[in-house]
């Protein structure tokens, strides 16, 4: 367990643990640097924190690419990547300095529902 409930992060994590019992990974990430601020994981082959440094990048080439587009007004919600039996989500919070990933299995979670998870808690973390 890589978070303490007492900072905003880490009681993030703790509420998607709590509505997600079954995902995979999770981690509230500095958008900026890439550090995870508070991280879990249920699975010994998914390292949250290494991912979360990851993603920053995949988050970063996407604002490049929305800046070269000239997408004014429009802001990333969220990532989804979806692999063979995984979906990976990646939710920024409203400013863009910080986002969520969660890793979750396609067979025990409905994206809906971790979506709404995300969105919700997402909220607590500016």
């Amino acid at each position: 367990m890589a978070y303490s409930t007492n900072s905003p992060a880490g009681q993030a994590v703790q509420n998607i643990l709590t509505d997600l019992p079954q995902l995979m990974a999770v981690a509230v990430v500095d958008a900026t640097s890439g550090m995870s601020l508070a991280s879990h994981s249920n699975s010994p082959s998914i390292n949250p924190d290494t991912a979360a440094a990851y993603n920053t990048e995949v988050v970063k080439q996407k604002q490049k690419a929305m800046a070269a587009l000239k997408l004014s007004g429009e802001t990333i919600e969220d990532i989804l990547i979806s692999l063979t039996n995984q979906l990976h989500l990646i939710k920024l919070n409203a400013t863009g300095t910080k986002f969520i990933y969660l890793v979750v299995n396609m067979r025990d979670t409905n994206l809906a529902i971790a979506r709404e998870v995300l969105r919700a808690n997402t909220e607590h973390i500016n």
